[in-house]
């Protein structure tokens, strides 16, 4: 039986998506960094089994027009749609207000990806409006995007048809609501990296929280449920009464895993994509200290779904040792 061992991708690679694409292989996308000296916007590697990744560079040749003079640009989430490819990602304005939500498209997934020219929301201040994540919800045919960080809550709003703007008439809601600082271990402070899947009648709300990066990183992935893709969402805490949300945090091994994306293989079995630190080699030549250097690298866990909710194996923290590799079909 094939093996890997974490990471499967061991360069800064942030906050991922994996998609598996029209052409049968996986695509991953990751925030802004800097490689061998070079800038690059939003990044791409590619891979025919989920562990071994070719990087293949960046997704967003040119800023938008409206953020080319700043170096925030985060989060990217690429979905497929009618042979196209679109690219939802933050960015910060040159005006200098808040974080914005934008999308660009492309004709094949590894890009170039094309900004629309305009961002989709802007906050006034902060970084409140990052991290979206587009779903569309087999129930009732909604585009649906999830988005939120910055000490607010998560929203999810539904797009209009093109999937370049929101739905006329449509509100963003509120979902997940961020919980005062003194909470056990703080993760439910500050919560953002929206992932939404479809399991067993339940709508799984995955979300990461606390302070992702720098030397006091503390971050972990957490999960809520809803019969419905637009909530109301239960925390895992909320049901169970367990004193947080989390099911993977942090262990010797590798520190502050979070901002998860969930990918299924050939066989139907999930696995949780997402970054953590290495102690070994947690800092790196990065644009500037905003995130503490924070070299953040990619790793996978298998789920399972126990009692209702969703479990990381084995034991709720990233994996060291070699383990069982995902199914894939062979090329």
């Amino acid at each position: 039986m094939p093996t890997y061992t974490n990471p499967i991708l061991d360069d800064d690679f942030p906050d991922p998506t994996i998609i598996r694409a029209a052409d049968g292989l996986y695509y991953a996308y990751g925030t802004q960094t800097k490689r061998d000296g070079v800038i690059i916007n939003l990044q791409v590697a590619r891979s025919q089994d989920l562990v071994h990744w070719e990087w293949l560079g960046e997704a967003l040749p040119h800023k938008p027009r409206w953020a080319d003079a700043t170096q925030r640009l985060w989060a990217p989430h690429v979905s497929e749609a009618d042979g196209r490819y679109y690219l939802y990602y933050s960015a910060q304005p040159n005006n200098g207000g808040g974080l914005c939500l934008a999308v660009a498209t492309a004709e094949h997934p590894a890009g170039p990806f094309i900004d629309k020219g305009e961002p989709l929301h802007c906050g006034e201040t902060g970084f409140e409006h990052i991290d979206p994540m587009a779903f569309d919800d087999p129930a009732t045919g909604q585009r649906l995007l999830y988005w939120g960080s910055g000490f607010g809550p998560l929203r999810v709003q539904e797009l209009g048809p093109d999937r370049l703007s929101f739905a006329p008439n449509s509100q963003a809601v509120e979902l997940v609501q961020p919980e005062a600082a003194g909470g056990a271990d703080e993760y439910q402070h500050l919560i953002e990296g929206s992932w939404v899947v479809l399991r067993n009648e339940w709508y799984y709300l995955f979300y990461s929280g606390n302070n992702c990066c720098g030397p006091d990183a503390h971050y972990g992935v957490m999960v809520a449920r809803a019969r419905h893709a637009t909530g109301p969402f239960e925390t895992l805490a909320q049901a169970t009464g367990r004193p947080d949300s989390t099911i993977l945090v942090g262990n010797a091994h590798w520190h502050a895993p979070g901002h998860n994306c969930l990918i299924t293989d050939a066989a139907g079995q999930d696995w949780l994509a997402y970054h953590a630190i290495d102690p070994q080699q947690p800092t790196f030549d990065a644009i500037n200290d905003e995130q503490g250097y924070s070299r953040r690298v990619m790793l996978l866990s298998r789920v399972v779904y126990e009692n209702g909710w969703p479990r990381v194996l084995p034991d709720g923290t990233p994996n060291p040792a070699p383990q069982p590799a995902p199914e894939v079909v062979r090329w």
